[in-house]
């Protein structure tokens, strides 16, 4: 079975993070507290519960780019809506706008780095961490009822990106990958990348609220 570290040998880099970290961004800020217990299509967590993800997944894949080894090795930990501060709707934003800086520099796409408690080839690192933006971006807006756009060409390469990693990984592993994405679900070839991608991670482009869980 492959690993969430096969992908192809040369992802490309470095890729603006930024579209993709900003347009999150203010999904967040959009989020009210009164859907904190919605759910998501992200295994069916709650949107508190997908927010306090976000935020551990800034810091793992900022510290990522910086060749920085965090305590826990950058392992996604057990999301938990009760670790948001009060300040949570300026401090998501503000690391995402961290994690994008970080990967700014070329040097954040070279060599070797950890993230998820594996060693990673900088390029598949990054890759992985624009699916991650990407996507949560999708679930959060999908929950909230937020628009998502479907098709922007400031996202074009960090899709581009993240699809030829996901793609990658699910052709290998044609049954998922416990704990990052489900089977893949079939679009039509010609669907947009943004549903292609979200497809190839086990999501139905067109969940709604009140559907149930996904992934």
């Amino acid at each position: 079975m492959a690993t969430p570290d096969e992908g192809p040998a040369a992802l490309g880099g470095p890729v603006d993070f930024r579209p993709a970290t900003e347009l999150l961004g203010a999904l967040v800020r959009g989020v009210r507290e009164e859907q904190w217990d919605l759910e998501t299509p992200c295994g069916g967590i709650s949107v508190g519960r997908l927010l306090d993800h976000i935020d551990g997944l800034s810091l793992a894949f900022t510290a990522a780019a910086r060749k920085e080894r965090l305590p826990d090795g950058g392992r996604a930990r057990e999301p938990d809506a009760a670790r948001l501060e009060d300040t949570w709707r300026e401090r998501l934003p503000a690391g995402l706008d961290a994690l994008a800086e970080a990967w700014d520099p070329g040097a954040a796409w070279e060599g070797v780095t950890t993230v998820g408690g594996l060693e990673l080839p900088a390029p598949v690192a990054g890759a992985s961490g624009l699916d991650e933006v990407l996507v949560h971006g999708w679930d959060l807006a999908a929950a909230t009822r937020q628009p998502y756009p479907v098709a922007d060409g400031a996202l074009t390469e960090s899709m581009e990106t993240a699809y030829a990693w996901v793609g990658s990984v699910a052709a290998q592993n044609p049954e998922g990958v416990p704990g990052l994405f489900g089977p893949a679900v079939a679009v039509a070839e010609d669907a947009p990348l943004l549903h292609r991608l979200l497809a190839l991670t086990g999501r139905d482009p067109h969940w709604e609220p009140g559907r149930g869980p996904v992934v």
